[in-house]
């Protein structure tokens, strides 16, 4: 073989070796060193929005659970549906204040040259679109009950929903929320939006370790029940 094919060689194998050969220390980090330093962590508005964001599914999963293993909503309200409709109310008021939480910590902080740009204004418009579809479709799909939690309460779904948007994705409700927030600190241009939609996203990414295992064994049991008959 040449020395020029050799080379040739040693060139496309050193190209596909990834990014092992990527000298990080090169790396201008400046403008994202920039872009954080617009985000103050400690302010109170940004420390209110981060707790409504963490209490809101910690509020829910509590209470719902205690419900399924006490009956004590149901108990207290004379009927499952009317104690469902009870949290549901709670837990859209505990939303509503998580959005204006998180609304008024953008609005706090400093918004990001970089990002305050026409072209971002859009990509977020259209994210926020997007989250607001997966939102809406995915409680047509599950219906009120199904949406807060009526499997609790002992008010089950006759089979899994598996029309969109859950043809497309497990927990479409949450990760459209999610989007939601992303898509409104894109068009704000708020670095502390961005570090809060992760917030959110982390957040319910744990609430659906929990909720999933506890929502298939309630389901289980009833097809056990159903066997057994």
């Amino acid at each position: 073989m040449s020395s020029a094919c050799k080379r040739s060689e040693d060139t496309v194998l050193d190209c596909c070796g990834g990014l092992n050969n990527v000298d990080y220390s090169k790396v201008d980090m400046s403008v994202l060193s920039d872009v954080f330093q617009l985000v103050d962590l400690l302010e109170p508005r940004f420390c209110v929005a981060v707790i409504a964001i963490i209490f809101n599914p910690f509020f829910w999963n509590v209470v719902a659970r205690w419900e399924h293993r006490t009956r004590g909503l149901t108990r207290m309200f004379g009927s499952p549906h009317v104690a469902c409709y009870s949290l549901a109310i709670a837990i859209l008021l505990l939303n509503v204040y998580r959005s204006h939480s998180i609304t008024v910590a953008i609005k706090g902080q400093p918004r990001c040259a970089l990002m305050d740009r026409w072209e971002l204004f859009q990509v977020g418009a259209a994210v926020m679109a997007a989250g607001s579809l997966l939102v809406l479709s995915s409680f047509v799909a599950l219906g009120f009950t199904g949406t807060f939690l009526g499997d609790y309460f002992g008010i089950l779904m006759e089979k899994k929903v598996t029309g969109f948007p859950f043809n497309v994705m497990e927990n479409p409700m949450y990760w459209g929320s999610s989007l939601n927030y992303l898509g409104l600190a894109l068009m704000n241009a708020s670095p502390v939006g961005v570090v809060l939609t992760v917030v959110v996203a982390v957040t319910y990414k744990v609430a659906i370790a929990y909720e999933g295992p506890f929502t298939e064994e309630i389901y289980r049991q009833r097809a056990l029940c159903c066997k057994h008959k």
